[in-house]
């Protein structure tokens, strides 16, 4: 037994909000069930604890939502507190709620964590439908669109050839290598910047670091706050958040202020970058300075992160699978031979490196839990009902791994991307690797191009195989947002002739 005197104000504050989240819990299931009979039925689900709902499964979520699609159907239901979370697992349902239905799945969920607090509400892929949302992607897409991303081919083509000089250099780190490759890439993008030397430089090493910040914050269920808002009011709650967003919104105003001092100065001269670009128009774009920075860091940190994953999947991918590695060297030596390195001039003529490309992004997708969308209005698929403002995740993982459209799921098939005339199918688009609707990745195409350069480059120049001794772990990422092949080992034979010699004259 205990006396009042003895109860502090901390304590206090914790039974108040206990007993708040537990009201707030039990008006949330009655308004959910009286949801549910107005406008129709769920989807399926797992069944839920009768306060709080489900909780998310750790680690690997997007692999358990899989598991659950083959259990509950195509798509499913969680309830976590008040939110509404739809989970899509299949192709034709994702582009029927996804795609067709992508005027009303355009907007986000309130992201308390990661978008208002550690991003300030300036981060695209996190902002909601609305004026804040049509400018940055207005201006964002002025860059990436597909006429103006040949211009950046240049940039990736010099830093591919670099990024084969470091594989003969140091092969066992070829993962840095890879993540040196992309920061170069989008530095010099974004900033203008020149080639970083090494991965370990201090600006690519932070703005990497906050992107793995974010991929971690973004995780569904990894803060409560997101499905019980009043816990934003804790005292100290969001520290944490709080210095990580003021860290990353100094180095992203440090950077754009750089290209801004290039540009008022004597000569008024500064590299083109995506940052000249918006420094010049900002008015046009009707951009604050903060929102500057953060489009600009946001192209950076987005575009790095996910394209050195994909290329270190594709370098997993050949080492594992030998004879889809021999195929692709097959067709490099038929169409480009081995006196010159291939180039962004052989795309079109190389169909099965393209389609290798294309089952690397299938096989291990890179944002395989996807992001989350929200309805702004009832959507009716088949006999259930997805409610205005439920949250809607299309499982990428999951996507990928539809029997119905991609036999034989788990194995590595390039060939399932190319026609019977050996061209690439063009109608089988590939809806989960960039996401859906109006909120698809808008550098896909950059990404696109960097994957493939590389992916030809590497097969070209080197034979990749395993380490028997160290055997390749391939569901072994990190569990983040956009995931990561965790270390492994391959071992790099050249396969070509005076292969330094060729690089470097074809960079002079």
């Amino acid at each position: 037994m205990f006396v009042l005197h003895e109860i502090t104000r901390l304590d206090l504050i914790a039974l108040a909000i206990c007993a708040a989240l537990v009201c707030y819990a039990l008006y949330t299931k009655v308004k959910h069930i009286q949801r549910t009979s107005e406008h129709g039925l769920l989807p399926p689900g797992p069944p839920g604890h009768w306060l709080y709902g489900n909780t998310t499964p750790r680690p690997y979520a997007h692999r358990q939502f899989h598991e659950w699609t083959k259990e509950y159907g195509p798509v499913f239901t969680l309830r976590q507190g008040r939110k509404i979370l739809i989970i899509v697992g299949r192709y034709q349902a994702a582009v029927d709620i996804l795609e067709k239905e992508g005027a009303n799945t355009a907007d986000r969920p309130r992201s308390i964590a990661a978008g208002e607090t550690l991003s300030g509400g300036m981060r695209i892929l996190l902002t909601g439908v609305g004026e804040r949302l049509k400018k940055l992607r207005r201006a964002l897409h002025s860059q990436l669109q597909l006429k103006v991303v040949d211009t950046y081919e240049p940039i990736q083509m010099a830093n591919a050839k670099n990024m084969l000089l470091d594989i003969l250099q140091d092969p066992s780190h070829h993962q840095a290598h890879a993540k040196r490759y992309a920061a170069s890439v989008i530095m010099s993008m974004a900033y203008g910047k020149t080639t970083p030397t090494s991965y370990s430089d201090p600006e690519v090493r932070s703005i990497n670091k906050f992107t793995m910040r974010v991929g971690a914050t973004i995780q569904p269920g990894k803060w409560m706050v997101d499905v019980f808002p009043l816990l934003r009011y804790v005292p100290g709650y969001f520290r944490t958040l709080k210095e990580w967003h003021k860290e990353e919104l100094a180095l992203y105003t440090s950077q754009v202020e750089t290209v801004r001092k290039q540009l008022v100065s004597e000569s008024g001269q500064a590299r083109p970058s995506f940052a000249k670009y918006l420094l010049e128009r900002q008015a046009e774009y009707d951009l604050r300075d903060n929102e500057l920075a953060y489009l600009a860091g946001s192209m950076f940190g987005a575009g790095s992160d996910t394209s050195a994953s994909a290329i270190s999947v594709a370098i997993m991918a050949a080492a594992t699978h030998s004879d889809a590695q021999k195929k692709v060297q097959e067709e490099l030596d038929s169409v480009v031979g081995r006196d010159r390195l291939p180039n962004f001039g052989d795309m079109d003529v190389l169909p099965y490196t393209m389609a290798f490309v294309l089952e690397t992004f299938r096989w291990r997708p890179i944002t395989p839990g996807g992001f989350m969308h929200k309805a702004t209005q009832d959507i009716f698929w088949k006999e259930y009902c997805i409610p205005e403002g439920a949250a809607i995740i299309g499982n990428h993982w999951a996507i990928a791994r539809d029997p119905a459209v991609y036999p034989d799921p788990e194995s590595f098939k390039p060939q399932r991307w190319i026609r019977e005339d050996g061209k690439v199918k063009e109608d089988m688009k590939n809806y989960h690797a960039f996401g859906f609707g109006r909120r698809v990745c808008p550098g896909q195409h950059v990404a696109v191009r960097s994957v493939f350069i590389n992916t030809a480059l590497i097969l070209w120049a080197f034979g990749l195989s395993g380490d028997p001794s160290n055997p390749i772990d391939t569901l072994a990422f990190t569990d983040t947002a956009n995931a990561h092949p965790l270390p492994y080992h391959v071992k790099f034979s050249p396969r070509v002739d005076r292969l330094r010699d060729l690089i470097e004259e074809d960079i002079e």
